[in-house]
């Protein structure tokens, strides 16, 4: 019989750990993990101080007083000629806080109001602060209206008429014609012949035009539609000529376009080249769009 002792000498030696000893491997290697986690570990980063946003920018101040534009105010602003509070500022992003008192060459600058301005816009009328060419802009249409600096919110083609919101309200205008707020326009269009069913079905289903696809939220004939060539369109797109460009893609000539609706704002009682100020409720529901 084979003695089998040396083989079991020389074969895997098991070592036994008393319940104490694993307790104290545990906690060593439960050590060793917490300073691996410490040494891998993100130093907190110091939080940035946030801008101080109180007030109005200087330049938009005097800008909005009418005394010059944005880029003017910051030549005067570095020429040294503005001052807050009786001291120069020479310096750019400075900010107006409620009760200083700021003066531009002597002449003290009071803060303006906002100014909210619909006007009823003709043909023939360019949507532009001021033309190279000397043609007609819708500037002169409401020029001497008020001394603030007021300015058109979206723009509308020289051959297109209807309603054109004019303010000073940087915010708002922002907000009316940035696409996500998804601003409301209805537009009167008439072709040069029968706008069939169909392609109104097409109009909101969508047109794939250069910039992209473009689509009505709404279409129908204008009242009994016994003439089918005048449509309204409601739409909520800021595409350039998008109405145009849509008829064009079904092969219709737009021969006359206004607009009628902007923002729940109507043309009631306002006839074509005439404006009026929006009234306080007006106004209200412009800012909870």
């Amino acid at each position: 019989m084979k003695d089998n002792s040396n083989k079991r000498r020389k074969g895997k030696q098991f070592k036994y750990k008393s319940a104490a000893a694993k307790k104290y491997d545990k906690a060593k290697k439960s050590e060793a993990d917490d300073v691996i986690k410490k040494k891998h570990k993100k130093e907190p980063q110091p939080k940035p101080e946030k801008e101080n946003k109180e007030g109005v920018r200087l330049n938009k101040f005097l800008a909005n007083a009418g005394i010059c534009s944005r880029r003017e105010a910051d030549t005067l602003i570095s020429s040294g000629v503005v001052k807050i509070d009786g001291k120069p500022v020479m310096e750019l992003g400075t900010r107006v806080k409620d009760g200083q008192v700021v003066q531009c060459g002597g002449q003290t600058i009071n803060p303006e109001q906002n100014k909210y301005l619909l006007l009823n816009k003709p043909k023939d009328y360019i949507t532009t602060v001021t033309d190279p060419q000397g043609r007609k802009t819708v500037m002169d249409l409401v020029a001497g209206s008020c001394k603030e600096r007021i300015y058109p919110v979206g723009r509308l083609d020289r051959n297109t008429s209807g309603l054109l919101l004019f303010t000073n309200d940087g915010d708002l205008a922002k907000k009316l014609t940035h696409p996500k707020n998804e601003v409301k326009k209805v537009y009167h269009v008439k072709t040069d012949r029968p706008v069939s069913k169909g392609d109104l079905v097409q109009l909101v289903k969508g047109i794939e035009l250069g910039d992209g696809a473009a689509k009505a939220d709404k279409v129908g004939y204008v009242g009994n539609g016994e003439d089918r060539r005048e449509i309204g369109v409601e739409l909520h797109s800021g595409k350039n000529r998008v109405i145009r460009r849509m008829f064009e893609a079904l092969d219709y000539k737009v021969i006359k376009l206004d607009r009628t609706v902007f923002a729940g704002l109507t043309k009631k009682n306002l006839p074509r080249g005439k404006y009026r100020f929006l009234d306080a409720k007006e106004i209200g529901f412009l800012k909870m769009i």
